[in-house]
């Protein structure tokens, strides 16, 4: 029985596919990073990126954010969808950034976690991307790649995490995040483009389609 291919032989395939995967957020710092981590939740990276820079010019530090109230903010970021939510989150982050942290975005898990509207995928996006610290962020591309491919099975975003880090060194994680994003986004989609994928060979979604195809050939009826 041929070996199957490590998580490590599968990501040298899709990097070689989407070269130099990183976030596609833009950012200059931490605080620029959350926020727009934050605004991105059900909504495109590209939508975020044109609503960035009003906020950002207009709160440029957590400070002016803290002191905003969600009836300035709300409009500027309305385009990201659930827009109340997200500006009371972002408020409630930077008040609690200036606050608790003398105005700076903390790195650690723990207290980056504890901020209004960031969970754990937020907090590995900003810190493997603005701290360099290892870490796998998982979002609903990675689920989808990553079970398709047969790397994990789980929808358990944690449980995602801890599965695919333990086949990687840390300093691949933030990586292979962002390289399974993008094949989820450009061609692991939820009507996949098998025939250009890199890794479809071992993958356990494509081979259950041949499997599918196979089946429906033998049991097929010819006509009279």
């Amino acid at each position: 029985m041929a070996r199957r291919p490590s998580f490590d032989d599968i990501l040298d395939r899709l990097e070689g596919q989407h070269p130099n995967a990183w976030t596609e957020l833009h950012f200059t710092n931490p605080f620029e990073l959350l926020v727009a981590t934050i605004l991105s939740a059900q909504c495109t990276d590209a939508r975020v990126n044109q609503v960035t820079p009003l906020v950002f010019a207009k709160y440029p530090t957590p400070a002016a954010l803290a002191r905003a109230t969600p009836e300035d903010l709300e409009p500027i970021v309305q385009p990201t969808g659930f827009f109340r939510v997200k500006a009371r989150s972002l408020i409630g982050m930077a008040q609690k950034v200036v606050a608790q942290h003398g105005g700076e975005i903390p790195s650690d898990m723990a207290d980056l976690t504890a901020l209004p509207g960031v969970g754990r995928k937020t907090a590995n996006v900003v810190r493997g991307h603005a701290f360099g610290i290892p870490g796998l962020p998982v979002d609903r591309h990675v689920l989808r790649v990553a079970n398709r491919i047969g790397l994990i099975h789980t929808d358990d975003a944690v449980a995602a995490e801890t599965a695919l880090g333990a086949g990687l060194a840390p300093a691949r994680w933030t990586r292979a995040s962002d390289t399974l994003i993008l094949h989820g986004r450009r061609v692991c989609r939820p009507k996949p483009l098998c025939d250009r994928c890199q890794v479809k060979l071992d993958c356990d979604y494509f081979r259950n389609l041949g499997a599918k195809t196979r089946k429906v050939k033998k049991t097929r009826k010819v006509k009279s």
